[in-house]
Parts: structure tokens; sequence; C-alpha cells
């Protein structure tokens, strides 16, 4: 594991693992335990009878001991051990004495498990008798219906559960991640890059830093914004500019991000989320290193003047980045609770966080994610707004109080968003637009409030519309297919292959 990895150690990755023969480097088992003691007893000679009287214990323990079925005690560990002619911390290793053992094991492990129990299916007895491609065969087919299983667990329910979860965690830590800073701030140190806003020949160092050359490639994979070469060492981007976005420095970032914290095949999307706000929060770490955005914030709030705008403009970021990483700082460094949503030009919420009290809208699971925002929010109300080159402010009344916001709208090839940051009203104070005299009133969840149609409206047209949904592919499936979610795979390894070095 390198230091980077070493690092995080806030993030809690509870996806099960893919059945794997050969469990190296866990702790031993009692079933790994009991094939170690059988392969050094047949190695020897031995019988189980001969053992069981060098242990003073019966051939039918010996065998429950070796099949697993029994755990042993250090005490009769030592005799084994003594025995053998080895040693305890020989017995105990968790490496598996054989490739063939380690699919027994592995066997033995999923027949005693609840999904082999459920399905009802006889267990098969694992000896001699059973060929090793056999064994392989079954330990193979058992590894794909365990995978077919949590797919099929992927349901819509699952993904919005893990958004929730995901965001409930991020609250309560206020959406600072204290290891990602470290990570940040070191990989900035060994480029000397000491203050100031990232340029971009800084984050060129950072990709030389970590072994790699950036190659730019005007075929890069359609469903993908880098790709990581990670056995010739070379980052794609594409030469014909970064899709959806201006800044080159993002997408290399966020690709070197997942490979310093280690990413791999998320096992669920629990762990696709939280990957990706892991990669998103070290990319934003990098580009606005805390030490100097948090003097310029704090300098903006002294001087009663803090602006996402002059953030991001200060550090030469995404609005939207500048606006992901004030909720990382404002509470922690500020002592500001803050809200943030991102929201389609539809109403629905792609993306949002907060402290501060505000209630979003959500389902009986508690999910935001999908929910349409009211109509009088200022994320709702900005896209009615012709001047899109001053910053839009407004005060929002709502049952839980009243909350002033700032939001922008931002073309992308998926339609318009509006990026929105917003506190309470006490803490407005600090914050340039507090003198707007927008102000609106929204009395959501009721649905009097803007989900009902003005009465002249719904008496003419009840009954008589039948409109076509627009469904987004996330409410058909969880997570996106393939091992690397939305990302066709095939694709990338075809681009891997035309562009790598002559070997």
């Amino acid at each position: 594991m390198s230091r980077w990895s070493m690092a995080i150690t806030t993030t809690n990755r509870t996806g099960a693992a893919p059945p794997t023969p050969a469990p190296t480097g866990s702790e031993p088992d009692a079933l790994t335990i009991g094939r170690r003691i059988r392969h050094l007893r047949t190695r020897r000679g031995m019988t189980l009878g001969e053992l069981g009287n060098a242990i003073s214990r019966a051939p039918s323990q010996v065998s429950m001991l070796e099949n697993g079925k029994r755990e042993p005690t250090i005490a009769r560990l030592q005799a084994v051990a003594r025995a053998l002619g080895t040693s305890v911390d020989d017995l105990l290793s968790p490496e598996p004495p054989s490739r063939r053992d380690a699919l027994e094991i592995e066997l033995e492990r999923v027949q005693r498990g609840p999904l082999f129990s459920a399905l009802g299916v006889r267990p098969v007895r694992v000896g001699k008798s059973l060929p090793s491609d056999a064994l392989e065969a079954i330990v193979a087919l058992q590894a794909e219906l365990e995978r077919l299983h949590r797919e099929r667990a992927l349901t819509p329910e699952e993904a919005r559960r893990a958004n929730t979860e995901l965001r409930a965690d991020m609250r309560a830590q206020d959406n600072y991640f204290p290891d990602l800073e470290i990570v940040a701030r070191s990989l900035l140190d060994d480029v000397g890059h000491t203050h100031g806003p990232m340029p971009q020949r800084a984050a060129v160092d950072v990709a030389a830093h970590l072994g790699f050359t950036i190659h730019y490639e005007p075929d890069l994979p359609q469903s993908t914004r880098a790709v990581i070469d990670r056995r010739n060492r070379r980052v794609y981007l594409p030469s014909n500019g970064i899709r959806g976005r201006s800044d080159a420095r993002s997408a290399l970032l966020q690709a070197l991000a997942s490979h310093v914290l280690e990413h791999a095949e998320p096992d669920d999307y629990a762990e696709f989320l939280r990957q990706r706000v892991e990669a998103n929060y070290l990319c934003a770490a990098l580009l606005l290193p805390e030490r100097d955005a948090v003097k310029h914030l704090r300098e903006a709030k002294d001087a009663r003047a803090i602006s996402i705008e002059d953030l991001r403009d200060a550090f030469a970021v995404s609005y939207e980045t500048a606006a992901h990483r004030f909720t990382n700082l404002a509470t922690r460094h500020l002592g500001i609770g803050v809200h943030f949503m991102k929201v389609h030009e539809s109403g629905a919420i792609h993306k949002a966080y907060e402290n501060d009290g505000v209630r979003f809208p959500a389902d009986a699971l508690g999910t935001v994610e999908g929910q349409h925002v009211c109509r009088q929010w200022t994320a709702r109300v900005v896209f009615g707004i012709q001047d899109r080159l001053s910053p839009y402010y407004q005060y929002t009344d709502t049952p839980t109080g009243t909350y002033w916001c700032t939001s922008r709208v931002s073309d992308t090839p998926d339609g318009r968003f509006s990026v929105s940051v917003g506190v309470p009203y006490s803490q407005v104070k600090w914050f340039l637009g507090r003198e707007t005299t927008a102000r609106s009133t929204s009395r959501c969840p009721d649905d009097s409030c803007c989900r009902q149609p003005a009465q002249p409206l719904a008496e003419r047209w009840a009954g008589q519309a039948l409109p076509s949904a627009r469904p987004h592919a996330s409410m058909l499936a969880a997570m996106p297919s393939g091992a690397f979610p939305g990302v066709d795979t095939t694709e990338v390894y075809e681009f891997l292959e035309r562009h790598a070095p002559a070997e």
C-alpha cells in the first residue's frame, strides 16, 4: 500500500469483494489452518492416527481440525506444531499451502455461506476424488453467481440509499476530509508548489512526479474524460479539448487522484460514489490548496465580502469547483454552515449537500437526488434570469427559515445546470450580494406552493393531458454497467492497444 492510500482513513469501504482463492494477506481462518496441518502431516508421511497419538486426540478429532470444523486453541496448535516439527506461526500463516488447497478452501467457504444455502443446492464433497479442473470450474461459477447476485441487488432503491448514507457521512464531518487535505499538500510540496493557485505547469509536474507522461489523442473513448495506462505510465487526454469543460487540469488531476488513492473496480454503488467523491475532493484540494484558499476566504470574511465568483477567479477554476471547495472549507475554517445544489433545468437535483438546516426535497428513504426543487428557490429562479454575466442573489423564506443563495447557470452537453451556494440568514452578513432585494417565499413541501397548477388551468386540462416522460438512465439502473461504471471497457482497451508504445 502506498503512503498516499495509507493516509486515507476517513472513508469506510463496505463492499464485499468477489470470492477469490488464496485469501492472502488476511487473518487465517479454521479452514486455512486445517489445510496447512493436513499438508504438513501428509508431507511427513503421517496418518491421522499417528498425529492423533502425538497430540493425545482421536483421529476423528484430527480430521475435524483439518477440515476446518473445529477452531483450534493455542495449546492445541502448539502440540500439533511440535508433532509436525514446525512452528505455530507457520500453522497460522494465511497463505494456503497450494493452489489446490486454496480452491478447496474457497469451495468449502462458499458452500457454508448464506447464498449457497439459499439456493438449496446439495454441497459437493471436497476430496481427492474431485478433479482440479472441476474444482476450478465450480469456484469460478460461484464467483460469477455472487457477482450476478450483487448486480441484481443494485436496485434504484439501493442506489438512493447509498447516496443518502454518503451525504450523511459528509455532513457528519462538515464535508471536510483532513486526510485528503494531507495527501494534496504532500503532492504539492513534492513538486515545489508552495503557494498560490495551481498553474497548468504544476499539474503536469504532479503527473511527472508520479511517473506518468501525458499524451493527447483525438480518439479517446466517448465515455471517458481521461484514461490512465498504468503499464506504460501514461495519461491520455483528448486533443480536441476536455469534453464539457474548459480546464484540462481538472481531467488530468481527477485521473491522477484515482491512481494516487489506489481506486479499483467498485464492488457496489456505495463504493462507486465514495471513489468519485474522493477523486473530486483531492482534485479540488490540489487546484485550491487549503492554506491559500482559507487565507483568501478569511480575508474576504473579515471584509464581509465572501464571493464564490472571487474564489473562482482567484484560483482560475470553474464556478462549480469553487462552490464545491467552499463547502469543504466554510464550516471547518470559517464557522459557516452552508448548502450546495447542482440542479438540472428540469428542476431535478443532480447533487446536493447541506449542514445548515435547509430542508431539501426528499423521498420516503431520505433521497434527495432526482427530486424536484421548489420553483421559488434560487436554484430554479436563476434559469429565468437573462443576465448570465452577473451573479444572481436571492433570499428565500422557507418553512425551516430564511436562506440567502447565490447561483449561476452553465451549459453542458447534458443540458443547463444551476450551481447554487446558500447560507442561513444569520450568516449572510459575510457575503457580497447580501443587499439584494430579490426575495421569494417557498411553502414546499406543501403541494399548493408550486406543484399544483392554477385553478383555471386545472379545470381546463384535468383528464385531458397525457405527457410522455423522459426517464433518465439512472432511473433504470442503479449503477451503469461495466467494470468501471459508465465506461465502455472494450473501447478503452482498444484505445490503449492502439496507443501503447511498441514493446
